[in-house]
């Protein structure tokens, strides 16, 4: 039926109606009469499009990773590192609040399905992947936070998750005010941009400070200068 104007109408509707309902019920609260309800159509009709809740799921995730992948893309490693990164931190954000009913059926249907696991791993795994390429540029360039790459790239990638999650699905922190799209981009960028572009103390470089009462003293690790962040 999806092949008449009527029937795309109609599918388009009930894929509308299972967004807002996602993103307000999340995945696991929500029952087909709550799409169909939303959709202004019947719970039978849904049948003629969808057999069940996760197909329509699927339809919506198909949408989704389109998009993602396209944005992915776009991005680059070259200009000025710290505005690649809140290129990159805006594109994430902004994909993530746009296709939150998404990332809400993903997420928790990884907890009970083997198969939406996979699927949420390979979503990160472009992430990763992508932090990846710029930590290694960034270690060319004579920076070395001297952490395993892949490591460090799986953390930033779970920062990003994380935070988006807390402020746009779990209703925030407690006594923390809500920041604006602005204030959680570039907070979140220069979280990232201070851990890659800079230089881990070198041991081999540390120098004997005398006491202030002429005792021993402590030995202090010699630091090298990192790229200074430009917040704003």
């Amino acid at each position: 039926m999806a092949n008449t104007p009527k029937g795309r109408r109609t599918e388009a509707a009930f894929l509308e109606a299972a967004r807002t309902v996602f993103a307000e019920k999340g995945y696991f609260n929500t029952k087909i009469s709550d799409i169909a309800a939303a959709a202004g159509r019947s719970a039978g009709s849904f049948y003629n499009y969808y057999d069940n809740k996760e197909e329509l799921l699927e339809a919506l995730l198909a949408q989704f990773s389109s998009e993602v992948q396209g944005t992915t893309a776009r991005l680059h490693h070259k200009g000025d590192p710290y505005e690649n990164i809140v290129e990159a931190v805006r594109a994430y954000w902004s994909s993530y609040r746009k296709y939150l009913p998404e990332m809400i059926g993903v997420f928790q249907m990884s907890m009970t399905d083997p198969e939406y696991a996979r699927r949420w791993r390979r979503n990160r795994a472009a992430g990763v992947r992508s932090i990846v390429d710029g930590i290694v540029r960034a270690r060319s360039e004579g920076y070395d936070p001297d952490l395993d790459t892949e490591v460090l790239a799986s953390a930033l990638v779970s920062t990003l998750e994380s935070f988006c999650w807390v402020w746009m699905v779990g209703g925030g922190d407690e006594g923390v005010p809500a920041p604006d799209d602005e204030t959680a981009i570039r907070t979140l960028a220069a979280i990232w941009y201070r851990t890659v572009f800079f230089n881990a103390p070198d041991p081999a470089q540390a120098v004997q400070d005398p006491a202030p009462d002429g005792g021993s003293g402590e030995r202090q690790p010699a630091r090298r200068a990192a790229a200074p962040a430009r917040l704003s």
